[in-house]
């Protein structure tokens, strides 16, 4: 099951302790100070990759912590420091920490950004030996690690992204240009969560329908909205059953535009979808209709080679 959005607990590891040594000599029951201080408590690092589906291994995982630091010995041997966590994410992955407010975005595959630091090492009581103080007796306790919730969800960075009503056909689409196994079928919200695909490199991903309100949260609401924000540029499919294509376009442009209206600067190219259900008459006047919106506009149908070829020469040469 594909997982776009988690919640993990994390936390750095505690320094080590400082402890109270003593140089032990001959004919001397108690040398000099020799406790050592304790180890740094290991970070905890978040890691970009190309692998979406990384989420999902973390749906039953509680906790994430790095080492812990090692106590402080005798000879002056400092702990050694506590070994790092790292975390896998996606990119495109955006990360909060639900205790400070800070957000990390992982945006380059291969990114590294430290999410929590590791306790301080405590005092071993040779650090605290001066000319005044002989035989200190003082040491310190390792401080814990850094720990919090953090809050992940990924907005998919995809070379294009597919968006329309429910039932527009972009799962077809998805499939016969890219042969993705997407799931598809004859009522609203088949697309559960987002399915990509790949076109000789270019990078197709298919976003959930959109309804009006979904700006809003209704239907799937903002869960989906966030993917787009990252495309390069919006394939907006229209399908041919729609008897006003302008204004169905105006309802998914709308919900793009309240929710982010960055969105709408992008690349665009519109679909009319499903041509094959309508008579090449109808197909002509609404590709008329849709051209008056300034966009380049193509007519598509899945059972259609012809037309799939067209568009995929197309989309190939525009993503270049």
């Amino acid at each position: 099951m594909f997982v776009d959005e988690i919640k993990l607990h994390l936390k750095a590891g505690k320094g080590g302790d400082g402890v109270e040594r003593w140089l032990q000599e001959k004919m001397k029951d108690r040398g000099g100070p020799s406790g050592g201080n304790g180890g740094k408590g290991g970070d905890v690092f978040a890691v970009a990759i190309r692998d979406l589906g990384i989420l999902s291994a973390y749906r039953d995982v509680k906790l994430f912590e790095a080492g812990p630091g090692g106590d402080g010995a005798k000879n002056v041997w400092h702990g050694a420091d506590g070994e790092d966590k790292e975390i896998k994410f996606p990119v495109g992955s955006r990360i909060t920490n639900l205790t400070t407010g800070h957000v990390f975005e992982l945006v380059e595959d291969g990114q590294r950004i430290k999410l929590l630091t590791g306790g301080k090492g405590g005092l071993g009581n040779e650090h605290f030996k001066s000319s005044t103080n002989i035989s200190p007796r003082e040491f310190t306790l390792g401080v814990e690690g850094e720990e919090s919730d953090f809050q992940i969800e990924l907005e998919l960075v995809v070379d294009f992204g597919l968006v329309g009503l429910p039932n527009a056909g972009k799962s077809s689409l998805l499939n016969t240009l890219t042969r993705a196994k997407a799931k598809v079928g004859a009522y609203q919200f088949t697309t559960l969560e987002p399915n990509l695909g790949d076109l000789y490199g270019v990078i197709l991903g298919d976003i959930p329908g959109l309804i009006e309100g979904a700006s809003t949260g209704k239907g799937l609401g903002h869960k989906f909205l966030r993917h787009v924000k990252r495309t390069k540029g919006i394939i907006h499919c229209i399908s041919s059953e729609e008897t006003d294509p302008i204004a169905t376009y105006e309802i998914v442009q709308k919900e793009l535009e309240l929710y982010n209206k960055e969105i709408t600067s992008k690349a665009e190219i519109i679909l009319l979808t499903k041509v094959d259900l309508i008579s090449p008459e109808q197909t002509e006047e609404k590709i008329k209709t849709l051209k008056s919106l300034g966009k380049p506009v193509f007519p598509i149908s899945i059972i259609d080679d012809i037309l799939v070829k067209q568009f995929k020469d197309y989309l190939t040469q525009t993503a270049k």
